[in-house]
């Protein structure tokens, strides 16, 4: 089934529905998202100020350890990010087990028709503003600042709260694919902070899953230039979002497999990286890019 009609589409049967959820009005989000994206580029501007000027700031002066705030940081952020998972998969599986993969690109029902899967997404955009705090601690306790890590926070945050603003279709698997990855990173980043010891596979494993994610990032915009350019009408994205969103995800999957070649296939980089690990030092913040 390709093209459908989403004023009849069915949701998910979920087990329960809570009081929140039910209570979403996507059309009273969209509103204020359109009135207010553009200030991101105020907040991003504040950050790159707080980030860069707290790295000179920090420079003459001894580093901080925050280790329990690191903890308590990435539970909150790990937890937020299992029960997102869990709240939007079940519509991205159960579109296209009925509906088909042209619903899932080009028809925005997880939004308009899915009070849960909507609420989610939108919760999903609001917490990229948030995840930005991520910085703070890599500044603080003096870690290697990344290109990758701030342009990586930057950009999805403008995209984010941009494609929520047009209802773009095709970001219900972006939604989904990034809760599924940060469920397991900031696992691993919580475990890492109380100085557990998970297996350092576990770190390769993660950056294998974020470059999968901008692999499939870039087919689904693919797929939805395709539908564009044949004339499917009713293919809610526009072409500007598209353009961003593959240049995005292109460029997030170079400077990704260039970290991934860095950190784990490179012969010097392994030697350091198998002392530091053995040392109990915290791995996780040479990690730390999405």
């Amino acid at each position: 089934m390709n093209k459908v009609d989403y004023m009849e589409v069915t949701v998910p049967n979920y087990s329960y529905v809570f009081n929140f959820e039910e209570t979403f009005i996507h059309m009273d989000t969209k509103i204020w998202m359109t009135k207010n994206w553009t200030n991101c580029f105020y907040y991003c501007g504040i950050y790159m100020i707080l980030i860069f000027g707290g790295q000179h700031y920090m420079s003459n002066r001894p580093k901080f350890e925050l280790r329990g705030i690191l903890a308590l940081w990435n539970t909150l952020l790990a937890t937020f990010s299992i029960i997102g998972f869990t709240r939007t998969a079940p519509e991205l599986i159960h579109v296209l087990r009925h509906y088909g993969f042209y619903h899932s690109v080009c028809i925005p029902s997880f939004i308009e028709q899915d009070c849960v899967s909507g609420f989610w997404t939108w919760m999903f955009v609001l917490s990229k503003l948030p995840e930005l705090g991520d910085t703070i601690f890599i500044v603080l306790r003096k870690q290697p600042l990344i290109f990758l890590h701030w342009y990586h926070h930057i950009t999805v945050l403008l995209y984010s709260w941009f494609s929520y603003s047009e209802y773009t279709a095709s970001a219900r698997w972006f939604v989904v694919m990034n809760y599924f990855v940060h469920s397991i990173m900031y696992t691993y980043y919580a475990l890492k902070a109380m100085r557990y010891r998970p297996p350092k596979g576990i770190a390769m494993l993660i950056t294998t899953l974020q470059l999968a994610q901008m692999v499939i990032g870039c087919l689904i915009n693919i797929s939805a230039h395709q539908y564009l350019e044949s004339g499917q009408i009713d293919c809610h994205i526009t072409r500007v979002n598209v353009k961003l969103s593959l240049l995005m995800y292109f460029s997030y999957f170079v400077l990704f497999a260039k970290f991934f070649q860095k950190s784990y296939l490179s012969k010097s980089n392994n030697k350091v990286g198998k002392k530091v690990y053995a040392n109990g030092s915290m791995e996780y913040d040479k990690l730390k890019v999405n």
